[in-house]
């Protein structure tokens, strides 16, 4: 099963755009700049173009992590891979992985079933890892639900995009 890299580069986009709104001024930021205890002066000194480019490379990575959280179809393939006759569509390896994603290719594809596998990456692997390097930086629940709450939802989106949209 390909990655569809039209959709991943475009999932991308979902991390910057949520992060617009999220840490605007107007909605989370002021409250998350002061739970981080970040200035406007501090704000202000920073490499934009480097940051932004890098956030999108990353993006770029996750998307590509979610796809396999959220495709379980992708399983059967890293199940297999060792297997007589991989990637030989006319052995009988290659034969049964085509009948079996005929049959069952599209289950499970749908915006809602990639959206609550990425609402339990965000609260399962995001959180943990958010709330465990606050603690260590002494930083406040606050921060942490601020943060928590950006990522849970950013990968709710993606997950819902991907399983949807990427075949």
């Amino acid at each position: 099963m390909e990655m569809n890299f039209v959709v991943i580069l475009l999932t991308s986009l979902v991390p910057m755009v949520m992060g617009f709104i999220w840490y605007n001024p107007k909605t989370l930021g002021a409250a998350w700049m002061q739970a981080a205890g970040v200035t406007e002066e501090k704000m202000k000194g920073a490499n934009m173009g480097l940051i932004f480019g890098l956030s999108f490379l990353f993006s770029v990575m996750l998307a590509m992590a979610v796809n396999g959280l959220v495709i379980h179809q992708n399983h059967m393939y890293s199940i297999l891979l060792n297997e007589p006759g991989f990637g030989d569509p006319n052995s009988e390896l290659g034969q049964y992985i085509a009948a079996f994603m005929e049959k069952y290719g599209n289950n499970f594809r749908t915006f809602k079933h990639g959206a609550l596998h990425g609402f339990l990456g965000g609260l399962f692997f995001a959180f943990p890892i958010l709330a465990t390097n606050a603690m260590f930086e002494r930083k406040g629940w606050k921060y942490i639900w601020i943060n928590t709450g950006y990522w849970t939802i950013t990968l709710t989106l993606m997950g819902g995009i991907l399983c949807a949209y990427n075949r």
